[in-house]
């Protein structure tokens, strides 16, 4: 039988513990980003999963797409519950009651679980040092409820509850930076991912997954619904996120930046805006302000991983 399939010098598993036959929509990208990450955490997981769209879409009772232990928890809370399993398997090894093998806790939260809602169990459950890896699916809304703005929807987009309209140009705030919130708690690995870029989001999955201590990866996950894009362009569209830096890829190991994907020169924003329905209202002079905003933020997050290279090279 067949487990496993090359491509190129990598080599993939056939297995899928995110299986099909959910009711994820026709391209979505979110439930992309959860079968790769399941394909590189493997069988010997426990997942804790807040409420929103991949909860919704793998577990319609009678029914599960889930092949490894899973819970279901509320909004709020799943790196708390993470955090309990994580403790509960701590305490079991101790008293010679374990597995006897590694078993990885995987908390997975939408952006709304995440930036808002259960920000505040995340940092208790980083700062407590918990062994855990906790995964950040962001289609930059509460996409499960009708396309809410959240925290993480980005600067000018056109939501439900922030419109786009004579007066308004939809969200007006930019996008929360999760992933140095995360940093800002110290802890050993932090690293954004897109399915955009496969062997990149595994192997940055697997590497926190291992790490000692807690680990988080915040993955973009494009959102045909709620995007407003045809639903056969969303790895594309991930692709432009990356290129444009809209959504830089890159790694905090330990303290120090280094770069995933680094073009030489970003491709204008706009290439990424115009294939989308909820970016379709703006002004030639707002799309420049964001393109200002976006390599403001690439240049300052290039130089830091260049400084932290530099200073690794000298030691």
């Amino acid at each position: 039988m067949v487990d496993s399939v090359k491509f190129g010098r990598r080599e993939v598993t056939t297995q899928e513990n995110f299986s099909p036959g959910h009711r994820a929509c026709v391209g979505c990208a979110e439930a992309l980003a959860v079968r790769l990450a399941c394909k590189a955490l493997g069988k010997d997981i426990i997942v804790t999963m807040a409420t929103g769209c991949m909860e919704i879409v793998s577990s319609p009772l009678p029914w599960t797409t889930w092949k490894v232990p899973w819970l279901h928890t509320l909004f709020d809370n799943t790196a708390a519950v993470a955090a309990g399993v994580e403790a509960g398997l701590e305490a079991k090894e101790r008293k010679g009651r374990g597995a006897g093998k590694k078993i990885h806790v995987v908390a997975m939260a939408g952006d709304g679980g995440t930036a808002d809602i259960g920000l505040q169990a995340l940092s208790g459950a980083l700062e407590r040092g918990h062994d855990m890896i906790y995964i950040c699916l962001d289609n930059e809304a509460y996409m499960n409820t009708g396309v809410q703005r959240s925290s993480s929807t980005p600067f000018g987009a056109s939501t439900t509850t922030a419109p786009a309209g004579k007066k308004s140009i939809g969200q007006v705030t930019w996008k929360k930076d999760m992933p140095l919130i995360a940093a800002a708690h110290k802890i050993p690995y932090v690293a954004t991912a897109c399915p955009a870029y496969p062997f990149d989001l595994m192997d940055k999955v697997r590497k926190g997954a291992d790490t000692d201590g807690p680990a988080y990866v915040h993955i973009l996950s494009p959102c045909p619904t709620g995007w407003r894009c045809a639903p056969e362009i969303g790895v594309n569209i991930g692709r432009l996120a990356v290129q444009t830096g809209v959504f830089p890829l890159y790694e905090i190991e330990n303290g120090k930046f280094k770069m995933s994907v680094s073009p030489s020169k970003l491709r204008p924003v706009e290439e990424y805006l115009k294939l989308q329905g909820r970016f379709r209202h703006l002004s030639p002079e707002t799309i420049k302000q964001i393109q200002e905003h976006i390599e403001k933020d690439f240049s300052e997050l290039k130089a830091k991983a260049e400084a932290d290279k530099q200073q690794g090279a000298a030691n």
